[in-house]
């Protein structure tokens, strides 16, 4: 069975990700037989303050309301494998790990974890506190993979999409997908 994949963006600085992500997608689609889009309420704000388009709206992938309870991978039983939030703000995080669905995104992550599926979180905040690291065990301990937007320059990236493809291609390595990216010393 192919991925079935559930890409949730969220209103936390770092729309230029989930930009490079879904165009990475468009291209894997050999990889996958479903991707799911839902926005959390401020994300499309960010989308256009910080990339200045609208590209979001016209998206190849079926887009699902933040309120939508309805959507297929609001139950375990539409057996999405694999959920990526990026970027994850830590309000998203903290109700994900306090168990509180209260919109499409904390409920799916809910179900993600409560199947024993892949649950990827690309945060994107600094500094930590306390409640964010805590926050950040609670869902390593469940199951969920913390996976913090630090780019790597191993590859000498040379534009700043380069440098954000850096943190997309390790998601997309975390999901499991097969990807042409830098390798370490090879």
């Amino acid at each position: 069975m192919k991925n079935k994949i559930v890409v949730a963006i969220t209103g936390a600085s770092g729309s230029i990700y989930a930009s490079i992500l879904l165009g990475k997608l468009a291209q894997l689609k050999e990889q996958f037989s479903d991707v799911a889009i839902v926005f959390s309420k401020n994300a499309t704000d960010v989308w256009q303050h910080e990339l200045g388009n609208d590209t979001y709206k016209s998206l190849s992938f079926k887009r699902y309301d933040t309120m939508d309870f309805n959507a297929p991978f609001a139950s375990g039983s539409a057996q999405y494998n694999t959920m990526i939030i990026i970027p994850c703000s830590m309000g998203t995080m903290g109700r994900i790990a306090a168990g509180i669905s209260n919109d499409l995104i904390t409920r799916a992550a809910d179900v993600i974890l409560k199947e024993h599926r892949k649950l990827i979180l690309v945060t994107r905040d600094m500094p930590l506190n306390l409640i964010h690291i805590n926050n950040m065990k609670t869902i390593t301990e469940a199951g969920g993979i913390i996976c913090p937007a630090c780019p790597s320059y191993y590859s000498k990236p040379q534009t700043i999409n380069d440098v954000a493809a850096t943190v997309v291609d390790r998601a997309l390595d975390l999901a499991g997908f097969s990807l042409n990216s830098f390798r370490w010393n090879e």
